[in-house]
């Protein structure tokens, strides 16, 4: 496939142009913790996109008219999603989700096993408790919860741990996160299980990973690993002229 046109059809087929793969996973990046100064717009959707992603109970970061998407799979326990979120996630808001270009979907999956899977649901059920009312506070949730990460299935993203974490961020309510997490675990599961296998028909295989995608044209390209902003110029760019 041309790299000058890509194209939906040929992602979904297995022909994916990808601009940065694991090799470059340590590009530098930011070295300032600057993400608190940001309050990106949230919203949520029903729908299913253009890409075939069921966009119900994702936080996604943007405006609803962005002409371009960005969908990103990661996991809390990825060290290579921390250190995107820590270098190139706060560039990313700046210079193409606040002037309206690229809305972000967060596609949280459980890639390292039973904790990413409980912090996956704790996602889920911080998403669903303000996201009528006040998007905006998950981004500091989702952020907190990074700045916690410890060693993979150390135990650091255990319930008890993300519950006690949850108790300092301010206009999230951990008695409530709790109570989802005793019973609606079941339900959440099946939903992220859900997600994860349709990550996987689609070819992707591991944390981060992004794809761009144009629901005009169906171009699309994608990335994986922790990249610097320059790689998502790159591909937004190709994207664009597609």
């Amino acid at each position: 496939m041309s790299l000058d046109q890509p194209s939906r059809r040929a992602f979904l087929a297995g022909s994916v142009l990808t601009l940065g793969v694991s090799g470059a996973y340590y590009l530098t990046g930011s070295d300032e913790d600057t993400s608190h100064d940001l309050e990106p717009s949230f919203h949520s959707s029903t729908e299913t996109s253009a890409f075939g992603v069921d966009l119900a109970g994702k936080p996604i970061v943007g405006s609803p008219e962005a002409p371009l998407e960005i969908y990103y799979w990661t996991d809390f326990q990825c060290p290579f999603c921390e250190r995107f979120e820590r270098e190139t996630f706060p560039d990313l808001v700046r210079e193409y989700v606040e002037p309206g270009d690229v809305r972000v979907v967060v596609i949280t999956v459980p890639y390292f096993g039973a904790d990413s899977m409980t912090a996956a649901v704790a996602g889920k059920c911080v998403w669903e408790q303000v996201r009528d009312d006040d998007p905006s506070t998950y981004w500091d949730w989702h952020a907190a919860i990074f700045e916690e990460q410890g060693e993979k299935n150390s135990g650091w993203a255990s319930a008890e741990n993300l519950l006690e974490y949850t108790r300092s961020v301010s206009g999230v309510d951990a008695d409530a996160l709790e109570s989802c997490l005793e019973d609606r675990r079941p339900e959440l599961e099946d939903e992220i299980e859900t997600d994860s296998d349709r990550a996987r028909s689609i070819g992707v295989s591991g944390t981060p990973t992004f794809v761009v995608f144009d629901p005009a044209t169906e171009a699309v390209g994608s990335l994986v690993g922790a990249q610097p902003l320059e790689r998502f110029d790159e591909t937004i760019e190709r994207i664009r002229d597609a």
